[in-house]
């Protein structure tokens, strides 16, 4: 009589099988590509599983970055107000900075077109009377400012010195109704009188021939008559010519080239150029004198 069951394999065989199945997968996925369609297979099959196992993790980064307070959001909210409020207040002060140094640019080029000796010096204050055109000055009779010094800005003639302490003086602007500059026009050199109007933004000249040659557009530059302001400098522009055929003068409307009311750092003409090397010149004659 047959038996029932049939002893298979023994547990070590299987084991060295499956051991030598492995070994020769191992060396065939090593070596060659047989195996590539199959990796790609399994990888493929077990993408789903892996998107499952994380999907816990990602809910709870999830829940942590959308479950925030009130109190948190606000606190962010006015933190990043703050951070633009001085970012806004750091880009004020850079465009300060940008346009004083474009100013202090401008005046510099203004400097070396000028031969005469001049000291740089800024506006500190302003005559609160509107009547009144005057500025105050951080230099005075210790920088070699007195009254009567002419000051200009990169543009052109400001005004003059008309009081002087140690350490400030006073500026009366040429556009004061109290204030009356010797010009002439640059194209033909003819000498008029430019007189304050009150007006921050407007000269005009009186007293005026109507057969005048002055015209609309004509450069108007200090004559140097009466000894105050040196020659040369320009004062303003004609921008108007009112002529009556019944009156013998014309009224002329100038606008002054100097920013009356925007100039802060201006310069102040002390004196001529050549003034010190002659004063030592004439110091060292008289130290040689028997």
């Amino acid at each position: 009589m047959k038996p029932l069951f049939t002893r298979g394999p023994s547990q070590e065989s299987r084991m060295l099988l499956l051991g030598a199945l492995a070994i020769a997968l191992i060396v065939v996925g090593r070596y060659t590509n047989w195996l590539a369609p199959v990796r790609d297979f399994a990888t493929g099959l077990a993408a789903p599983f892996h998107w499952i196992a994380e999907a816990p993790g990602r809910v709870a980064d999830w829940a942590e970055g959308a479950v925030v307070s009130r109190a948190e959001l606000e606190e962010e909210n006015d933190r990043l107000k703050h951070q633009l409020l001085l970012l806004q207040h750091r880009a004020q002060l850079l465009a300060a900075v940008k346009a004083e140094n474009t100013k202090l640019k401008e005046l510099m080029n203004a400097r070396e077109l000028v031969d005469d000796r001049v000291v740089v010096t800024e506006v500190i204050g302003v005559s609160p009377d509107p009547q009144e055109h005057v500025l105050v000055l951080d230099k005075g009779r210790e920088d070699g400012l007195v009254p009567g010094t002419p000051i200009l800005d990169a543009h052109g003639l400001l005004g003059q010195v008309i009081e002087a302490s140690a350490g400030s003086s006073r500026v009366l602007l040429i556009t004061d109704s109290s204030h009356a500059l010797p010009v002439q026009v640059q194209r033909n050199n003819v000498r008029a009188v430019a007189e304050g109007t009150g007006n921050l933004y407007l000269l005009q000249l009186r007293h005026v021939s109507n057969t005048s040659d002055v015209r609309e557009g004509d450069v108007l530059l200090s004559s140097g008559l009466g000894g105050r302001f040196p020659a040369g400098y320009p004062v303003g522009q004609v921008i108007a010519i009112h002529r009556d055929p019944g009156q013998p003068f014309a009224d002329i409307d100038i606008r002054p080239r100097a920013q009356m009311s925007r100039s802060r750092f201006v310069l102040a003409v002390t004196g001529k150029a050549g003034d010190d090397a002659l004063e030592d010149e004439l110091n060292g004659a008289d130290g040689g004198a028997p």
